[in-house]
């Protein structure tokens, strides 16, 4: 039996792994069961759920607006990739897009998503593939104005292969941005998920042409072995002369 230095017993009824084992059932990989009993045990998982967020991804984009502070009062904002809804959670009392904040103005989220998203109050969602033609002129319309803040997680659907993966993952993002560049006010922020692996060097180059401070993230609640960080980029200074 383990023992304290003291010579004390430590294996008393107090003393339990409190650690969520997954068994691998008949059919189910053993990846899978590796992503299940990680998810079991994750502690954003459990706060998501505590908390009523719909992801754990909530909890980056709070992370990122607690350090550059772009959700405020009487934002316009754009949510790429939205589903399942957890940024737009986070950012309806952030922006005052219900109102409830009084004296404070009234901001306005749109969500768009390849899916189908559950209602979330104080949000005008629609479901686009952002990625087909004309769409960004479709989310212009219904954004009908300027934006204060562009952001996107848009992710395509993995194919195993990390290369590939990454490459379409920057395309999203450079889609993402060129849309920040035709809707943004002067000061805006543009924030999205990439991956990293090399090919993110000319997005780089574009958004550090365009906005006063561009820094890469890798908030707290992003997994430590993923290769996921953010690109925050704000003080949008318009097209290079």
């Amino acid at each position: 039996m383990a023992k304290k230095p003291d010579g004390k017993n430590t294996s008393g009824r107090g003393q339990r792994d409190l650690t969520v084992k997954v068994k691998t059932a008949r059919g189910r990989k053993s990846s899978s069961t590796r992503w299940l009993q990680r998810q079991l045990n994750d502690p954003y998982v459990k706060r998501a759920q505590a908390e009523g967020y719909r992801g754990r991804a909530a909890f980056k984009i709070m992370e990122l607006d607690d350090k550059f502070r772009f959700l405020v009062p009487g934002a316009r904002v754009v949510d790429l990739g939205c589903a399942p809804g957890g940024w737009c959670q986070v950012a309806v009392p952030r922006v005052n897009a219900l109102g409830e904040k009084a004296g404070k103005a009234r901001g306005f989220i749109l969500g768009v998503d390849l899916q189908e998203v559950e209602p979330i109050a104080g949000v005008d969602l629609h479901q686009l593939d952002f990625m087909d033609e004309g769409a960004d002129d479709k989310v212009k319309e219904w954004l009908g104005g300027k934006a204060d803040v562009v952001m996107s997680d848009m992710a395509a659907a993995s194919s195993g292969h990390k290369q590939t993966d990454h490459l379409r993952i920057i395309a999203l993002c450079e889609a993402a941005a060129y849309l920040a560049f035709d809707v943004l006010e002067e000061g805006g922020t543009f924030v999205s998920k990439v991956l990293a692996g090399g090919a993110e060097g000319e997005l780089q180059k574009l958004l550090k042409q365009r906005f006063t401070k561009v820094a890469n993230v890798k908030p707290p609640a992003s997994r430590s072995d993923s290769s996921e960080k953010f690109v925050v980029a704000t003080g949008y200074r318009g097209a290079p002369e």
